[in-house]
Parts: C-alpha cells; structure tokens; sequence
C-alpha cells in the first residue's frame, strides 16, 4: 500500500529557530507595540501560498493547518489558499466544543463544493483547560472527549442528506440535516492518546492520527486503537505527525538539528517545560516524557530525535538524516500499519524542498508512492528569499492540530 504525505502551514507565523515565530506581539492579545524580530515570517496569505503551492509542486497530497489561540482560522485560511493551488488537499483542524455540529457539518459541505473536494478534517478535542476557556468551553478532560463522541455522531447523521434527530447529554438536535451533502465525504482525522479518546477514535475517525513516538510505542497505540475499532466492527487507518531534518547526508542533517538546538538558552527551554507539564493532554505528557526536558541522549530511536519538543508544544520529535535514512524510518513506520505521514520543519517553505527533492524520489524507487511526482524544479521560484520580518515576542505556543 502507499504512504500518503503531507505537509504543515504554519498559520501562527514561521522562521528559522523553534521559538519566536509567532505574528504579533503581546500573544496577539494587546498588540501594544510592534517590535519586528529578525527572521520571524508572517503568516500572510502571499507567504502561506509559496508553502501551499511548494507542497502542490513537489508532491504532498495536503497540508495540515492548526487551530488556536496563536494562529489563523484554519477554515478562512485554507478556502483562501484553495483559490492559489489546484490539487492540494487541506487537513482542516477545528475544535468541536466551539462550533455546532450541524453548522460544521454544513460548512464541511460547502468546502467540498467551493473546493471540488479538497477538505479533510483534523477533529482537536483539547487538552489545555486554560486555552479552552478562552473559547468558552469549561468542560474537563474527559467529558470534552465524550462531547466529540456526540459531536461526531451528530455530523455523520445529518450527511445522510435527510432529517436526523439526536439526544444527548451535550447536543440535542431536531430535524438537522445538510440539504446538499458532502461529496466526497471528508476524511475525518483523529487523535488522542488517553483512555477517553481511545473509543472514540475507534468509533469515528477515518486515520487515527499520533504524534512521533519511537516505533515500538507506535506499534502499543496501533494495536489499541485497532483492537477498539475491530469491537465496533469498523476498521481505522494510522498517521503520524513529525517533523524533517532531511539533508544530502547525516552529518549535515544532524548539524542542522544541533543549530537549531544551540538556538535555545536553558531559560527558554526550563519556561517551556514549565507551561507544557501543566497540559492535560496524555499525547503532550508521553512527548514530554521521551526527553525529560534534558538536552542529553535526544536521539531517542534511530534517526529520531526530540529537541523539537523541549520548546514546542504537539508535536516534538523530527526525523532527522540523510534522504535515505529518513525514508527509511518512513518505510519502518509504515510496516507497523502507518500510511499517513504529516510532516513540516523549519523553517516550512525550505524544508519541504529539502524534503520533496530528496526523500519523495526515493520513496518512489521504493514503490511505497502511486507514482514518482513531476520535477519540482519546473517553473518553482527561487525559495532563498525571506519575506518581511514580522513583529515578534510572542508567547511559547500550545495548540491544536500541530
């Protein structure tokens, strides 16, 4: 079977270290002085399609696109981008505690049509009380994910196309329906590592969706995940989330990594851990957990390393080495039954080059892709250039779909 791949916008701002990417000052909250930071990008829509369009160029079925606090409507963006690009999917992160179901159901619906099919669906329950607030929602942990539970049955029933009724503890709905459904029905992705999001995952997601553990902990969570959709007499697909070093060979990967690590002073990563401990999310703790915080033995599996996430809240681990090497994690991964792979890097534009010129093809010698994509260096402006400095000072971000 082939691995499907995709790659990441990132609509809180991009650039060339782990910290201080972010569009405004003050967390965009006051935005009371404007302080431009050298080599933060904005994440305006002309910078955001250079991504979308390298990403279409080189290969990548879709992007993924985050959803908080810290960055752009996911929804806007992306219909926005889909008007720059004509094949590209976007993996549409939303939180389901925010927004009516049969509204995002009816929104889904008008994507597809606006789009000709183009939208998947990244469904983030939430594991940051403090964020969740911000948007209303005061429910705790475990009853977000029985929400979702609902949330999702109520947008699955009113795609049938007919009315539909539904009564439950978190949405009650009368005669809901979208009069046009969606067509194709989005894919739904989906993650969660706690004991709550487990059933729910098996009873609704299309791709069941991980963060970049070590592949035997990825092995434990595709045997769950499997085991509790095969009770429901469904069956899921996997997708992992990392990040890309990906370099002509490993010394050069490696020695990207260790400037982006040298980029870090022990007060930012000690502020860092600080605020990602107090995350409810089980995924954030088991990233946290591969580190310990410690800048010491972060290669925690061959070619894997963790550096990202002494910093970085969601996803922290990247694949870093030579093309070869990291195709080869890829062809590790999906042998243990993984077929979707999200990846992104840093800064995003450069390193999907990196990445589209240097693994896709040899992804595609080794028949794990349809089909080997047409030259990325036809018709592709010169990807050197930096777009304008953005204001910068934001603070470390913890959110969704990352």
């Amino acid at each position: 079977m082939s691995v499907h791949l995709h790659w990441f916008l990132p609509t809180g701002g991009d650039g060339r270290t782990l910290v201080d990417r972010h569009a405004y000052t003050d967390g965009g909250i006051k935005r009371s002085r404007v302080t431009p930071v050298s080599g933060v990008r904005a994440p305006d829509i002309e910078y955001l399609a250079q991504i979308a369009k390298a990403a279409e160029q080189l290969g990548f079925e879709a992007v993924l696109t985050p959803t908080g606090t810290w960055c752009e409507d996911a929804w806007l963006t992306t219909v926005a981008l889909a008007q720059h690009t004509e094949r590209l999917k976007f993996l549409v992160a939303f939180r389901p505690g925010v927004i009516s179901p049969v509204l995002a159901a009816q929104m889904a619906s008008t994507y597809q049509r606006i789009t000709r099919g183009r939208l998947l669906l990244n469904v983030v329950t939430g594991g940051d009380s403090t964020e969740q607030r911000r948007f209303g929602d005061h429910l705790d942990h475990d009853r977000r994910y029985a929400r979702t539970d609902e949330f999702l049955s109520v947008v699955r029933g009113v795609w049938e196309g007919k009315p539909y009724d539904f009564d439950g503890e978190h949405y009650q709905v009368e005669g809901g329906l979208t009069a046009l459904p969606p067509e194709p029905r989005p894919e739904i992705f989906f993650g969660g590592s706690s004991a709550a999001a487990g059933p729910v995952a098996a009873r609704h997601s299309d791709v069941y969706l991980t963060w970049g553990e070590p592949p035997e902990q990825v092995k434990q969570k595709i045997d769950w995940i499997r085991g509790l959709a095969e009770a429901e007499g469904r069956t899921v697909r996997f997708g992992i989330r990392l990040h890309t070093i990906s370099r002509d060979s490993s010394a050069e990967a490696w020695a990207t990594a260790n400037r982006l690590l040298d980029d870090l002073d022990p007060d930012t990563v000690a502020a860092a851990q600080q605020a990602l401990r107090r995350s409810e999310s089980v995924g954030q703790q088991r990233m946290l957990a591969l580190h310990g915080g410690s800048r010491d033995d972060l290669e925690i599996s061959p070619n894997l390393w963790a550096g990202v996430g002494l910093v970085r809240g969601g996803a922290g681990t990247a694949l870093v080495g030579s093309h070869a090497e990291v195709a080869d994690r890829i062809e590790e991964y999906h042998a243990l039954g993984v077929d979707h792979f999200v990846f992104s890097g840093y800064p995003h534009l450069e390193e999907a080059y990196w990445f589209g010129e240097g693994v896709i093809p040899d992804l595609g010698a080794r028949g794990l892709l349809p089909r080997l994509p047409a030259s990325a260096l036809t018709g592709v402006p010169a990807s050197n250039g930096r777009p304008a400095s953005a204001p910068g000072g934001a603070p470390l971000l913890v959110a969704g779909g990352r």
